[in-house]
């Protein structure tokens, strides 16, 4: 989930403010995706000069914008929780969050393309009850399982609250193994379990370690009755995470630098860093990778890791969107999800693309590896009909563009085993930090585990540097 460039100015507000950086220490941040956008700005909130290096010609990572013809089209659906405290930090911090906002409370559509009519559409959603109470009535009431289905759902909710996600006993299972020791059927599997960790572990079940779906589900579902309220842009991404997020480093006196791609980081050994550009050589107190764990481990001097072949070992998983314009409304909700059928989470994107007549739906498609590479005729001849399956209102309408955007390393697989493969902030070189979603965060790949690693780097960074991390955001607040 490519725009213009502009280099940032690097200008300060003026003295006394909070992010004005001082003359006695700097850093750089390598990569200007979510975990070093974060990075950055909590360095130079605490007065360390920040120069940011990003290779591509725009800021935002793998959550980006691009134009196609008059349309603004986000790479990919994004989509983040209430309880996902890092990321709203972010948003409040670059001035966004009004931009993205929070459902009021958590509503679901759930359509199962097999059902009958008048009972094809279900709801996920909560009251305004304790948990898990606050989901009991949803859970009485949802048509695509059956009463005794529902009843040990509730059992495996309980079950799945008991547990530890920080226990490394549970990274070594799978979370489907666990489901269906638990009395889940295939059915219950499918209309409830996948269809919330598919699409946030980007993994089935069966694929996917207990300890990240236990944390999936406690955090999200289990922990506070508002914690899966969903949020997602009513902007284009490139809005957020690259102009606002240029916006407030250029004020907080970041150096940013685009379509900059370092080449060599090394060390003199008295604490002094060199990062090679080219053209170019800049000396730093400390440096923060934050970038694919292929590419840090290609930077990464000798001895910085124990273990530096684990950051290969970590696997990726691919996502695929479809995009479709219509030559009208055939969609009269923000967003549904589907069972029985290969579609799976559908959002209306057209006020956000600019779209002026018509509407656009963006198919957002995890565990794409079947279908990755396909081509675009193949998958329109999969999925044009199935969104007239389920939507009637689109069977008598005009395609007005077909086209589908892939990211092949979207997120690191969430396999069993994957905890021990993700290092920490820390590295052996001091100074020298790690960010990116596929650090130990104990979050799968989401927006949220990227700013979380690029808080705790910069936490690790302040560290070194002897200075107070006071200013960070408390990531421990909610329930584990």
């Amino acid at each position: 989930m490519s725009d213009g460039t502009q280099h940032g100015s690097g200008a300060a507000d003026g003295p006394g403010r909070p992010g004005t950086p001082s003359a006695g220490s700097s850093a750089v941040v390598v990569g200007g995706g979510l975990a070093g956008i974060t990075a950055a700005l909590a360095l130079a909130d605490a007065g360390v000069r920040v120069t940011l290096l990003e290779g591509r010609p725009r800021l935002g990572g793998l959550a980006f914008s691009f134009q196609r013809g008059e349309l603004t089209v986000d790479n990919g659906q994004h989509v983040y929780l209430r309880c996902c405290t890092a990321y709203r930090w972010l948003l409040d911090r670059i001035d966004a969050t009004g931009l993205a906002p929070v459902q009021d409370r958590l509503d679901v559509p759930v359509l199962d393309a097999e059902a009958a009519p008048g009972r094809r559409l279900g709801r996920l959603r909560r009251d305004a009850l304790p948990v898990p109470l606050h989901l009991g009535r949803s859970l009485a009431t949802y048509p695509h399982l059956s009463l005794a289905e529902r009843a040990r759902v509730g059992r495996a909710a309980l079950a799945l609250r008991a547990l530890d996600p920080r226990d490394p006993a549970l990274d070594t299972q799978d979370f489907g193994s666990w489901l269906t020791a638990h009395g889940q059927s295939a059915r219950a599997v499918e209309a409830l379990w996948d269809l919330v960790g598919v699409a946030t572990l980007n993994a089935a079940a069966g694929d996917a370690s207990l300890g990240l779906a236990a944390m999936v589900f406690k955090t999200g579902l289990l922990s506070d009755p508002g914690a899966a309220d969903i949020g997602w842009a009513r902007v284009p991404l490139g809005e957020l995470h690259d102009r606002l997020a240029r916006k407030a480093l250029d004020s907080a006196g970041v150096r940013t630098e685009v379509r900059t791609r370092v080449t060599a980081l090394s060390t003199d050994g008295n604490g002094t860093w060199s990062v090679q550009v080219p053209g170019e050589r800049i000396e730093a107190d400390a440096v923060v990778l934050a970038v694919p764990q292929r590419e840090a481990h290609d930077l990464l001097p000798a001895g910085a890791l124990d273990s530096p072949e684990r950051l290969l070992e970590i696997g990726t998983a691919p996502i695929l969107n479809v995009h479709v314009v219509f030559d009208r409304k055939v969609l009269g909700r923000p967003f549904f999800t589907a069972i029985g059928s290969p579609v799976q989470w559908v959002f209306d994107r057209t006020e956000a693309s600019g779209l002026r007549e018509g509407q656009y739906l963006a198919v957002s498609q995890s565990t794409a590896q079947d279908e990755i590479d396909l081509p675009v005729a193949v998958l329109r001849e999969r999925y044009l009909p199935e969104l007239r399956r389920l939507l009637p209102a689109a069977r008598g309408a005009e395609v007005k563009d077909f086209f589908v955007t892939r990211e092949r390393t979207a997120t690191f697989a969430p396999s069993p085993g994957v905890g021990r493969l993700r290092p920490g902030a820390r590295t052996k070189a001091p100074g020298l930090c790690l960010a990116g979603a596929w650090t130990a965060t104990g979050w799968p790949a989401t927006m949220e585990s990227a700013v979380r690693s690029g808080v705790s780097a910069a936490s690790a960074v302040l560290g070194t540097l002897g200075r107070s991390g006071a200013h960070l955001p408390d990531l421990f607040e909610e329930a584990a």
